[in-house]
This record gives structure tokens, sequence and C-alpha cells, in this order.
């Protein structure tokens, strides 16, 4: 059993829980229960109540003795005894039911409406009597004063199978081009049905005559929404003579008074998802309605949110079990979900065991869903070194850390700090020894904690009457009394916040420090305003505004220049941080000496790669291709010429200069013939 209270009303959730497998013995199922607790816990209300695959519709009997469920694979229905909790009897079909109906009070005579154009009519024995309709049925409903069966589907026809005679009676035409719903009012058995197009049409079985029209779809699309599909008609419901309830394909539930063509309230569950049941319960005035992902319960006047339960699958068909709190509902899993609210009605007569049950599970304190876990910061994960667990089971995110385990916590924390438990002590014991000390004559000190606070304190103390008082009161208040005591409340001096509001607050010299030292040192038993020797009082005041003042023009340029510091600071840690990853992601190269190959220097190789064709090269040359922008232009260089030797450029360099040297010089001599110089050979 699974407990939740939304919007403050609990929900008891009776389907929660593992389920036990038929074929395990006893002694195996036996041996489960001793060690799962979620087995233990568990509470099967009525045995077997599950499918094979998953459950599609689901009703009560009107004596309130049987619950009948119908789903697949193989298309089933199951009846169960509520009066031994205990499945009754199960039926196989060859189609899928659509929907069903109880014809009598108990289960013995039945009417399914089939997939495949088939009517099935059934007794307490098994399947009496099998028909077909000309068209695809959606829904079905019987009206019990004419003993006809009003069956709609994929067409605008209302088919009348009459029961009595056993023959299908003339068919009521519709305007619409196909009907979704249709429902029977149980005070002046008028029959409505619900229109593709949106519409509710309503029919007099005694005249067999139209006698009325809702433009539903209409009302739908004056909201202020955009509306994502047409509102088509998905379900109906009547409340007494009068009210009856519209649920369209857009996800709006829109109550009507007949006598009037406009709702006189809609409800929209905001989800855009197709209403599939409504019902009325009549105890308190509340509206159940249901689409695939939620049921929200609500009160019929005003629309307010009593509560709402949230589907882990998909959700078929809502079945309430009349003048209880209790509820079935189909959906696409194998257990048939079953919910119980106190506070809607009490448990039914044949569950009454619930009522105690829940009684039972109020007094007591409900256990919390966290005390399990412990709530960590990243920074204490990489204190503990579980920063490498992020991302797996083992953590949760929540806000701005993560929820692990505390037993996996208490393990890391032994072995990050194993003399934890020691220090503590120690702690612990010097704090009851101060204590003691405390009976003592007291001698004004400065305390072991925040000194710099306390002499700033005390600085204001002495100054001014109105920081006097609110000094005074800060140091002497009883709440405060942990900032000069407990060490976990020291001011860090070293963070980049205080080192920017330091320039602001600090307004203490040493100079001062160490008078005011001197002051207390004098003020053993009882503090005495003294005035400081070499000076009056016109000359303290004047130093002190003098003081002030410089404060009030400088303090603007010393948080410049701190804040200057402190990103230069973190510059140069990236700097390092990166050089450091570059170091790391360096490696050096190796290359491969087959087998049978000699080894002949790094130059033999160098050869190689520099005769090795293109691709090759650039695959070997790292460092030849960069990323050019942010996406896809990429840069690739490399090099079709052997790399000069710097050696041999040196002796070129040198033949030059000494040739140069050697060389005689032709000016002044000239030729009338060409050329127009000539080389003077020396030997």
């Amino acid at each position: 059993m699974q407990v939740s209270d939304p919007n403050n009303v609990k929900i008891y959730n009776l389907s929660a829980g593992k389920s036990l497998p038929e074929w395990l013995s006893e002694r195996k199922r036996r041996a489960l229960l001793k060690k799962d607790v979620d087995i233990r816990r568990r509470i099967e209300l009525i045995q077997d109540f599950d499918m094979p695959g998953l459950s599609t519709t689901i009703r009560v009997s009107r004596d309130g003795q049987y619950v009948l469920a119908t789903g697949i694979y193989k298309p089933r229905i199951k009846c169960f005894d509520v009066n031994n909790l205990s499945l009754k009897f199960e039926r196989c079909f060859d189609s899928e039911a659509v929907t069903f109906e109880i014809l009598s009070d108990d289960y013995s005579k039945l009417v399914f409406l089939q997939c495949d154009r088939y009517i099935e009519f059934h007794s307490a024995q098994g399947r009496y009597y099998r028909l077909r309709i000309p068209k695809f049925g959606r829904d079905m409903k019987y009206h019990y004063p004419s003993c006809d069966l009003f069956v709609v589907g994929a067409s605008s026809d209302i088919y009348r199978l009459n029961l009595e005679r056993g023959q299908f009676m003339t068919p009521y035409t519709s305007t619409a081009s196909a009907i979704n719903k249709c429902e029977v009012n149980p005070v002046h058995n008028l029959f409505v049905c619900g229109t593709q197009e949106g519409r509710v049409e309503a029919w007099d079985p005694r005249s067999k005559n139209l006698v009325g029209t809702l433009d539903c779809a209409f009302s739908c699309v004056t909201e202020n929404k955009e509306l994502e599909g047409f509102p088509s008609v998905t379900a109906l419901k009547f409340n007494g003579g009068l009210h009856m309830a519209v649920g369209t394909a857009t996800g709006q539930v829109l109550l009507y008074d007949i006598r009037s063509n406009k709702p006189f309230f809609v409800k929209d569950h905001m989800y855009g998802l197709p209403i599939k049941d409504v019902e009325f319960h009549h105890q308190q005035d509340l509206i159940f309605s249901m689409d695939s992902s939620v049921v929200k319960i609500w009160d019929k006047n005003n629309g307010k949110l009593y509560t709402s339960i949230e589907a882990s699958t998909e959700f078929n068909n809502l079945c309430v079990v009349p003048k209880t709190g209790l509820f079935f509902i189909a959906n696409e899993n194998t257990k048939i979900k079953t919910y119980y609210i106190p506070t809607l009605g009490p448990a039914p007569r044949w569950a009454s065991f619930l009522d105690s049950l829940t009684e039972e599970l109020e007094e007591s304190n409900a256990e919390n869903i966290y005390d399990d876990y412990k709530f960590v910061t990243k920074e204490e994960l990489e204190k503990l070194g579980l920063d490498h667990l992020i991302g797996t089971n083992l953590l949760r995110a929540y806000m701005h850390g993560y929820f692990m385990d505390v037993r996996l916590y208490k393990k890391a924390k032994s072995v990050a700090n194993p003399f934890e438990f020691e220090e503590y002590r120690k702690k612990k014991i010097r704090e009851t020894i101060e204590k003691d000390r405390g009976n003592r004559v007291q001698v004004h000190k400065l305390p072991k904690v925040n000194k710099d606070l306390a002499l700033k304190l005390m600085n204001d103390q002495t100054k001014d009457k109105k920081k006097k008082e609110s000094a005074g009161s800060l140091l002497q208040d009883s709440r405060f009394a942990r900032l000069f005591e407990n060490p976990d409340f020291e001011v860090d001096k070293n963070a980049d916040e205080y080192r920017l509001l330091n320039p602001v607050l600090s307004r203490l010299d040493q100079n001062k420090k160490k008078e005011l030292k001197k002051k207390l040192l004098a003020q053993e038993f009882e503090p005495v305003e003294e005035e400081l020797e070499g000076k009056n009082s016109s000359e303290e005041s004047s130093d002190e505004y003098e003081e002030s003042s410089d404060d009030d023009h400088t303090w603007t340029k010393d948080v410049k220049k701190q804040y200057k510091i402190i990103q230069r600071e973190h510059r140069e840690k990236e700097r390092l941080e990166e050089k450091e990853e570059e170091g790391a992601g360096k490696q050096p190269k190796l290359f491969e000496l087959r087998q049978g190959e000699e080894y002949k220097g790094i130059h033999s190789l160098k050869k190689k790669i520099n005769k090795a064709p293109l691709g090759e090269r650039v695959e070997s040359e790292s460092t030849s291709v960069r990323l050019l922008g942010s996406v896809g232009h990429r840069e690739m260089t490399f090099s079709t010429h052997k790399k000069r030797n710097k050696s041999s450029d040196m002796k070129n360099r040198k033949h030059r200069e000494e040739r140069k040297q050697l060389v005689r010089p032709v000016n002044g001599i000239r030729s009338k013939h060409k050329p127009s110089y000539f080389r003077n050979k020396k030997k």
C-alpha cells in the first residue's frame, strides 16, 4: 500500500506493491515474505485482481456484490465476488470487448459490444447468443422501461435492439457523421448521445423524436484558449434529472443544466487529452473527471481542485463504488488500480477493515521519504572524493546538490576523516571545561573566535552613543554568543566576498588594535572609559573625523584595486590548470618495430614518412589540422619539400663571403663591344 497526500488529501493506493507469481511454492512465498519488506506490507484487497495484459472496462453490479472487468490478452472477462474477495469466474472472447453492460442486478445477464461488430449476450452459464450490427460500435446503453438496447458507432444511425421481442427496431437517424458516446437519464429516461461534431443530441424514447441539441464545441471555442484539435464529445454523465456533464476530446468538462443551451461551468484539464470518463460524487458535490494521464476530483460549484491522481500508465476506464470512498481504474497495466480516499466516504461493507487500517496509519507518524538519504552539495562530494559518482544511480540530483544513501555517506566520511570522532570528543571536553570555568572571576579578554570583529565592535562602542548601543547589544546578546565561541562561524578572510568588502569594513589600523588590546588588559574587572595618553578629547574627535572622511573618499578605490587583484589571481589559476591539462595530454610518440625488420635509427623512419602519400602524412601529423570558427571549418597545413639543414646553410654563407673578398672590382673599364661587362680571370 502506498500513501500520498496531494492537496493535503490522503490517498491510499491499495494495488501498489510487488506481486508474487502463481507458480511459486508456499515455502518460497514464505521466504520472500520474510526477506522483502514491500511484499510483506502489500494489501491484496481482491485476490487475482489483474489481467494478463491490460484492462479496458470495469463495472460494479447494482447489488454491489460483484465486480466485473474486461481486458486482454486473450480477450476475456473476470467476475470477482466481493463477499469472498476472490475470483468467481473467468471467460474468454473471440475478439476484444469495447464496452459492456450489466442487464440484471447481479452477473447473470451481461451484454458485450465487441470490436468486430458483434454483440454478445451472456447468462450465468456462459455465452447465450451472438449477433452482428451493420457498423462498428463505440458505445451502448440499455433503456429499462422499453427494453431497448441502444448502440451507437461509426455511422449516423442509432441502432435499437429490443430484448423483449428479440429483434431490431427502426433506428434513430442523427445529423452527425459519427457518434462517440451515449447515456440514459436515470430519472426521466431521456436518451442523449455525443457526436463527432461536438454536439449533444437528446431523443425521447416515448415519441422517438429529436427533442433538443447542445452545441458543446461552440462553448469550448469561445474560451480564451487555442484548441489543438476539434472538441468532439467523448464522455457523458447525468447527475439527477437536470444536470449533465460533457467531456470533450480537447480536455474540457462542461456542466450543463439541460434547460439551458449554455454551460454554467467549464473545467479544463490543461493537458489537451480526451476526457474518457466523468463520474459524480453525490455526497460532497464533487466530480471525477479522467483522461489518460490524470484523474481530477474537483468541486462542481466553483471548479476548485479537491485532489488528483497521476497515472504511471495510461488510464482507460473509471468505476466509483457508490456511496463509498473506494474506486477502481482500468489501465494499461496488468494490475487493476484500486484507490481509497477516506475523506470522500467510508469503505464498503465488504472491505470495512480499511477504515481501521487507515485510522491506525494516520495516528502513527508517517515515515519520511528522505530519512534514509543525505543531502550533499558538490563541494562536499569533492571533499569526500565521490565526485566521480555524479551521473550514476547512487546520486539523485536535487536543487543545488544531490541525495545519496546515508550508509554510503557515513562510510565515505569515515574513510576521508578517520579521526573525526576523536576531534569531536576533544572539542566537547574542551567546551565542558570552559563552562565550569565560567563560574570563576571573569576577566574581559578577547574571544578566541572572530577577534577582529570583536575589536571593531568594542571600538564602535567607545566612539559614538548610537554605535555604542548597537555594538554593546551585539556583544551581550545571547543569540549571537556562538558567533564568538563556535569556530564554525569564524569569518573566512581568504574568501573573495570578504576581500571585496574588507576595504569598506576595515576601519582599525594595527596601531589602534594594539591600543585597544592595552586598554582591555587594563580593564581586568570592570570596563571603564579612559582617555588615550598624550591626546585630549578634541584631538581624538578631530582625528576620528579625519579618518572617517578619508574612509568615505578612498574605499571605492580600495574595492576596485582588490577586485583587480582577485581577477588576476583567478586568471593565473586558470592558466596553471590549462598548462597542467596540456602537459597531461601530451604523450611521446612511439614507433613500432615489427618483427624481421632492422632498426636503422629515427632518420630512416623519417625518410619513410616523407616518402609516404599525403593522406598518411596528414594522419601522422596531429598538429597539421586546426579548427577555424565554431562549426565545420578546418585548415590543413603540410610541407612538400624537405626541411633545410642549418649546418649546410651556414657553410654556404661562409663560402659566399670568402668569394666576395677574393673577387676584384672592374670599375672604370669600358668596352664598345657587348657584353658590357667581362669576367676577370685570375690565376
